[in-house]
């Protein structure tokens, strides 16, 4: 055990969190997001996203040199439209993170190309739909 690491961060995780690279893309990601068709690593957490992205963005930065560095799943046609777990990432994020910002909105179809484009996958076990988001790694 570390002292002062978010126990949600398992060893595998903070590899993978440390290998990315400056303007990666980590997939955070529902229960029922097919991570494995994206071909890309998963590495799975026993939690919701919420508390996923809170563990992830204490050792995780942001990208600063990009508008939108954090990504939602457009809910059905509706751009506008969020659910209370996408709401509460982007609380959490900005809490977190002063470049979190706004959300991109990606419609679901985008974000299964984008998945595949990805570093890799963390798939949690968030019941609520539409809960994927995209978070490009900036530099501490």
């Amino acid at each position: 055990m570390l002292k002062g690491v978010n126990p949600l961060l398992s060893g595998d995780l903070l590899k993978t969190l440390d290998d990315m690279g400056h303007g990666d893309v980590l997939v955070l990601a529902d229960r029922n997001f097919p991570a494995h068709s994206s071909g890309r690593p998963v590495i799975r957490v026993s939690t919701g996203v919420v508390e996923a992205v809170e563990a992830i963005l204490s050792v995780f930065p942001l990208d600063s040199f990009v508008e939108q560095p954090l990504g939602r799943m457009q809910i059905g046609d509706d751009p506008a439209a969020t659910n209370d777990t996408q709401l509460a990432v982007l609380e959490s994020a900005r809490s977190l993170d002063s470049h979190a910002g706004d959300f991109e909105v990606v419609p679901r179809f985008d974000v299964y190309d984008r998945a595949r484009q990805a570093y890799a996958v963390v798939q949690t076990i968030e019941t609520a739909p539409y809960c994927v988001f995209l978070l490009t790694k900036g530099v501490a």
